[in-house]
């Protein structure tokens, strides 16, 4: 059958079309303005600006956009590692030695853009959790120059200074606080901690933007807290995970002290030290030696103020009942591995897997040496004990965390809204949130009357 002329032309005309129609949609453009860029806002010269970043006093907004294939690579990514979306089951493998994958997308804040910013879901449980419900309020993680080297214009790019943070999803966590009040009761107590914010993430993967719900920005640790919290950032730091995580004789592997800064170099002669001078046989024939020789590794005063704190507010989700969430930092300046506390939404209350640890700790065995040790140890045991009353009459004072609690609800409650978006209400409640908050004043009155029992 012949074509006519002119009925080729026309079919060459829109072969030719979608040819450059599915050209744009899979390849990004490299050849884009950056015409928000200020040193102030993008620049690696620009200063640390808590004030923006991390404000304490409001509810900020961002908007993401990633393009329709970025999106479809995302979920294949997820699907492949975790199973099909709201299916339930459990992750197919070991999900901590893979974690998904980065693609570019549009970053927006405050009238201002930024530039092909690397963003990809983070978590393991919480992650999980979202994922096999089917949920679309997932944990995030940002980095503002992770395809720098695919696009020159954004070479160093920051946010306001910072090269990374964390979307915390507040994951069962009614209250959708825990997270935020939590970190900051550390730091205030004097364990170093990241600094965290409000914010309502909208996300658009080609359909428009959708609310996805109130997630906290947490400050990432190998990015600014060694920088900003310690005299020197050049040191090793860590991010303990499996039995080596809880110090049990003989349980060193390099795998479970996971190099954060330094990975290229291979020597764990910081850790090993620590493991040898808390398992010295002077522990129980001179424990005036043995106190000595740790502490010439270990910030001991950081662990002991750390314990003090996470038994006070309670929190199960950490060292004596999981052996994760926490980092070790051995500053240059110090010589010394400090402990840094980590992932707080499941604080302030009982908990799970047996709840919380005791405020008397007489239940940790030997397989959590870092406390049954130092617990053992009359000097150690009685600067705990020191520290629990520092905690209930500062950091976590009943009259001052009621104020704070009433305040962030406050300020997040006017957004709280049920949506009949695709992403099926990922938000609590209104009453939801108020029952949060009286659980949480309930809680801080109860650990003041366990803590006060205990001590007398």
């Amino acid at each position: 059958m012949k074509i006519k002329p002119s009925l080729l032309i026309v079919l060459i005309i829109f072969l030719m079309s979608a040819c450059e129609d599915k050209k744009s949609e899979d390849v990004d453009d490299p050849n884009f303005d950056t015409p928000d860029w200020t040193d102030e806002s993008h620049s690696k010269s620009g200063e640390l600006n808590y004030e923006i970043v991390y404000p304490i006093d409001k509810v900020s907004r961002i908007d993401v956009v990633i393009s329709k294939k970025n999106w479809e690579k995302m979920i294949d990514d997820m699907t492949a590692k975790w199973g099909p979306f709201g299916q339930g089951g459990q992750k197919p493998g070991n999900f901590a030695d893979d974690n998904p994958i980065w693609v570019p997308c549009d970053f927006f804040f405050e009238e201002k853009q930024w530039y092909k910013v690397g963003i990809r879901f983070k978590g393991n449980s919480t992650l999980g959790f979202a994922w096999h419900r089917g949920k679309w309020k997932i944990p995030l993680k940002l980095d503002f120059d992770e395809f720098e080297d695919d696009y020159p214009q954004i070479d160093n790019q920051r946010f306001y200074g910072f090269k990374q943070f964390s979307m915390s999803s507040n994951a069962m966590d009614p209250s959708l606080i825990r997270e935020k009040v939590s970190a900051d009761i550390f730091r205030d107590a004097g364990v170093p901690s990241a600094h965290t914010a409000f914010y309502r993430v909208y996300l658009d993967h080609g359909d428009g933007p959708q609310f996805w719900g109130i997630y906290t920005c947490v400050e990432e640790v190998d990015d600014t807290v060694i920088e900003t919290q310690f005299i020197s950032d050049n040191g090793n730091l860590y991010k303990p995970e499996g039995r080596g995580a809880t110090f049990a004789k003989g349980s060193f592997s390099k795998p479970s002290f996971a190099k954060k800064t330094n990975e290229d170099d291979s020597d764990w002669n910081d850790i090993l030290a620590m493991f040898d001078a808390l398992h010295s046989d002077n522990r129980i024939s001179d424990p005036a030696a043995w106190k000595n020789e740790l502490e010439s590794i270990f910030q001991t005063d950081i662990f002991l103020m750390w314990l003090a704190t996470n038994t006070t507010i309670q929190n199960w989700d950490s060292y004596g009942k999981m052996s994760q969430n926490y980092y070790l930092y051995n500053d240059p300046e110090t010589s010394k591995l400090t402990w840094i506390t980590w992932d707080h939404n499941e604080t302030l209350q009982h908990g799970k897997a047996g709840g919380a640890l005791s405020i008397g700790l007489s239940e940790v065995r030997d397989d959590w040496p870092l406390i049954r040790f130092l617990m053992d140890n009359e000097t150690y045991q009685k600067q705990y004990k020191t520290n629990l009353r520092s905690v209930i009459d500062g950091p976590f004072k009943t009259e001052k965390m009621i104020a704070i609690y009433q305040k962030y609800h406050d300020l997040i409650r006017p957004y709280i809204a049920r949506t009949n978006n695709d992403n099926s209400d990922p938000e609590v409640s209104p009453q939801q949130l108020d029952r949060g908050l009286s659980e949480l004043i309930d809680h801080v009155q109860s650990r003041h009357g366990i803590v006060n029992s205990y001590l007398k």
